[in-house]
């Protein structure tokens, strides 16, 4: 991106009237509350509020601002709405750890599931919780990244030289300040065999407040190539503010690339699915995979079947620009890679 683009990204940028710290601070914790700042009736049963028990509420009010008033089905409120269906009985391969980490983890807070790359736990606290997390029941506390976890992770990436990429995640990792997030990257950074930085976040989506000053200027420093993973679902979850922080972490240097999940009720749809590639476009951000759902305990009504996800990949190829179709992948424990979903003969791995 040129130095035009670059100053226009940063002249644009105003502070915000609540900062991100607030934005979490003030963020709905209670599905009664939620449901009553959109005009809607009360929970969906008993079942519903166990859900909210056993794995609460947390809806900042950006993300809210973008849900339809008066809509039980808005595709944004259905991601964190808790229903009725996460308490009843799940379908056999449904479970706590469908991704198997908690036999992926050598030390505490690191996972090491691929080649040349380790996952960094950096923290259990996110902006928002979605109902299909596939970390929902991830035991946080028991991989605390306190100071001696960390020198046991670095402890254990410097003994292994075939690790060249780092992956920040969570909870998400830009919860942290960004003071400690400087600390880390920096640490990571000064181990020679690493080569690039990535940061899986959803916060510049929920409450996009979160992208700083201080954390454009140290996007812009990084040493390393530094690629930032989003998650977003849908279209409508981006706004105009939205826009404009990607845009600036985009204009800052980082390469900008985004997950989604094909969810039931959500984003089940060619329409969806081709908006919102268009729209993560418009934020300097190339859509990078398209999940089938991990079968965590809890999530089966989001399932869109494999037949299903293969039409709606097919569809999307016929009508978008190449750059803009996300590879269809499911990940399977125990293999070396994200898995492709395809109906036709030949294809490689996808890479993580």
């Amino acid at each position: 991106m040129g130095a035009n683009h670059t100053l226009i990204a940063r002249d644009c940028a105003e502070p915000p009237a609540v900062s991100w710290q607030e934005e979490i601070a003030r963020a709905i914790r209670d599905p009664i509350e939620l449901l009553r700042e959109l005009g809607l009736g009360e929970p969906d049963g008993p079942g519903a509020l166990a859900a909210a028990r056993q794995f609460p509420v947390l809806v900042p009010r950006p993300l809210l601002a973008r849900m339809r008033r008066g809509d039980p089905d808005d595709p944004i409120l259905r991601q964190v709405l808790p229903l009725h269906a996460e308490s009843a009985p799940q379908p056999p391969g449904f479970t706590a750890d469908p991704l198997a980490e908690q036999d992926a983890l050598p030390v505490p807070g690191l996972v090491h599931k691929y080649p040349g790359r380790a996952l960094v736990l950096a923290g259990p606290a996110c902006a928002v919780h979605c109902r299909y997390c596939f970390r929902r029941h991830f035991p946080y506390a028991e991989n605390r990244l306190g100071d001696e976890a960390w020198k046991r992770i670095l402890a254990w990436l410097a003994r292994h030289p075939e690790i060249h990429e780092v992956i920040l995640s969570g909870g998400d990792p830009l919860v942290m300040s960004d003071s400690r997030l400087q600390r880390m990257g920096h640490d990571l950074a000064a181990i020679p065999h690493i080569r690039r930085l990535r940061l899986h976040t959803r916060l510049p989506v929920v409450v996009p407040a979160r992208v700083t000053t201080a954390l454009v200027e140290w996007v812009r420093d990084y040493p390393l190539p530094l690629v930032i993973v989003i998650h977003c679902n849908h279209p409508r979850e981006i706004d105009a503010h939205v826009i404009n922080a990607l845009a600036r972490l985009a204009a800052a240097g980082a390469t900008l690339l985004n997950q989604a999940v094909l969810l039931r009720g959500v984003n089940d749809s060619v329409e969806t699915l081709a908006e919102l590639g268009e729209t993560l476009l418009r934020g300097r951000v190339l859509p990078y995979y398209l999940h089938l759902l991990d079968q965590v305990s809890g999530s089966a009504h989001f399932t869109v079947p494999e037949a299903e996800a293969l039409r709606l990949h097919g569809a999307l190829r016929d009508r978008t620009s190449g750059f803009l179709l996300p590879r269809l992948v499911r990940e399977v424990p125990g293999t070396l890679a994200k898995q492709p979903v395809t109906a036709e003969p030949g294809w490689s791995r996808c890479r993580e």
